[in-house]
């Protein structure tokens, strides 16, 4: 066989031939020599076109280090010596933007007037062009700043139980506190200077209320009954007593025949007399408490209302005593008619345990939170949820309504107090004293004593502080 020159353009009619000379029969060592020769070069002949044509593949491939159009602007602001425009005048209604500054510095048409807040200047002829629309979001502006608020912490009561503070009380003129000790401790609120050392004095100790201690504490609006339940299973009604000797007084006791930790959350209507509860198995028990008599005897009970069974975690009481509302651990909230003792209704959208329901003053929003770290909004007359103010990164543990309405206030598992806006559905003030639980926040009625808003904090660090809006004096 004679040996033949390849070329690249004749690589596979070349290799071909040879490959296939190697698998006839008549194999002897001349024959490995001549294909040794013969197929070796025809494959390293065409390999460098190969190899050339694959790296100018390869290098179109990779993309080259580019500039980009943002440090390509800065450059030419920076050799221009001219300042990069942030300031922008936006209408969420007409989607315009107008330049408030430096337009005409980078375009080179002179200097012209400023837009105004509700209506945009164009840069370019001056004339101002009014929005065929109106805004439909209020605007900053200093008749109208943007919506935080600061709150300082005032004062705080180190140690004021001995164990966890599960629950707080307010009254115009007294702070209550309930935690796993046996004693309730009440707290001065009608300091005439807050910025005294001690604005908030220890005014009454209820020495023995409740043997396995409490976990729950309300008061009425009025100021003059409070009720507290214990982990034995009992509530018991508490009267301020007026005259020389003001002090809280025992009204009465409402047993029920019931075991220990059968009678769970408790709130009472806004003049004292009607007091709900909840229970282990879901119903929800509401007594007047004008029937409670002294001893064991109890109040009678005016309504009972069945649920599906879950625990009842938290119930609440509207102002005016027609409504009740109560969360429980499969995530289902109720409110009942008291006038009719029916079920007015079944709200949804929280899955997960209800730890704490609250009315608002006007009785128009129903506000709920627990382990779904979300507090959803109900309208109370028709039972539509209306909004989720989210950003709570754990367990909402406690809610109460600021007495205009506008603020709503929160205590999370995670030791965080936030004051939300109602009306813009956001969270305006987030205070953080420690990360051990806040198990219960409430606002402090306003006194001619106390003229800025003020809330109080309690949890697992056995203390309770109190917080005052930064803004006035």
């Amino acid at each position: 066989m004679a040996l033949r020159t390849l070329h690249p353009a004749g690589f596979l009619q070349g290799l071909f031939p040879s490959a296939q000379a190697s698998l006839r029969p008549s194999i002897a060592a001349p024959l490995l020599e001549r294909c040794r020769t013969a197929v070796l070069p025809s494959i390293w002949i065409p390999i460098p076109g190969i190899v050339s044509g694959l790296w100018e593949g390869i290098l179109r491939a990779v993309p080259k280090k580019k500039t980009s159009h943002m440090k390509k602007r800065h450059r030419f602001m920076h050799n221009n010596k001219l300042k990069d425009v942030t300031a922008l005048n936006k209408c969420s209604s007409c989607i315009q933007q107008w330049m408030k500054n430096g337009f005409n510095k980078l375009t080179g048409k002179g200097e012209t007037g400023e837009p105004s807040e509700a209506s945009g200047t164009n840069p370019q002829d001056g004339k101002v062009q009014t929005h065929p629309f109106p805004h439909p979001f209020p605007q900053s502006s200093p008749a109208n700043p943007p919506q935080s608020r600061q709150y300082l912490q005032t004062h705080t009561v180190p140690s004021a139980h001995p164990t966890d503070i599960f629950s707080l009380a307010a009254t115009p003129t007294h702070l209550l506190s309930a935690s796993g000790s046996s004693s309730l401790k009440i707290h001065s609120t009608t300091a005439s200077n807050p910025d005294d050392p001690n604005p908030y004095p220890l005014a009454q100790t209820l020495q023995n209320a409740h043997k396995l201690g409490a976990h729950h504490i309300c008061a009425s609006g009025d100021g003059k009954t409070a009720a507290s339940a214990g982990f034995g299973g009992e509530i018991k009604v508490w009267e301020l007593s007026e005259g020389e000797g003001e002090g809280w007084v025992e009204k009465g006791k409402i047993v029920d025949d019931v075991k220990a930790g059968e009678l769970w959350a408790i709130a009472l209507s806004q003049d004292g007399r009607y007091l709900a509860g909840t229970t282990y198995d879901g119903r929800v028990n509401v007594w007047d408490t004008n029937t409670l008599t002294s001893g064991e005897g109890g109040a009678e009970k005016i309504r009972e209302y069945e649920t599906k069974g879950s625990f009842g975690l938290s119930v609440a009481l509207s102002s005016d005593g027609e409504l009740t509302a109560s969360g429980h651990a499969n995530g289902s909230v109720y409110i009942f008619n008291n006038s009719t003792g029916r079920l007015a209704h079944s709200l949804q959208g929280l899955v997960k345990p209800v730890r704490t329901v609250a009315f608002s003053p006007a009785c128009k929003f129903l506000a709920a939170g627990g382990d779904s770290k979300i507090i959803a909004l109900y309208d109370v007359q028709n039972g539509e949820q209306v909004a989720n103010l989210s950003g709570s990164n754990s367990w909402i543990m406690s809610l109460d309504w600021s007495s205009s309405g506008e603020w709503l206030l929160s205590g999370a598992y995670d030791g965080k107090a936030k004051v939300w806006s109602v009306e813009r559905r956001e969270c305006v003030a987030t205070q953080t004293e420690s990360d051990k639980t806040l198990w219960a926040v409430k606002w402090l009625p306003k006194t001619a004593a106390m003229r800025n808003e003020t809330f109080a904090t309690a949890g697992a660090n056995q203390s309770i502080s109190f917080y005052r809006e930064a803004s006035g004096s």
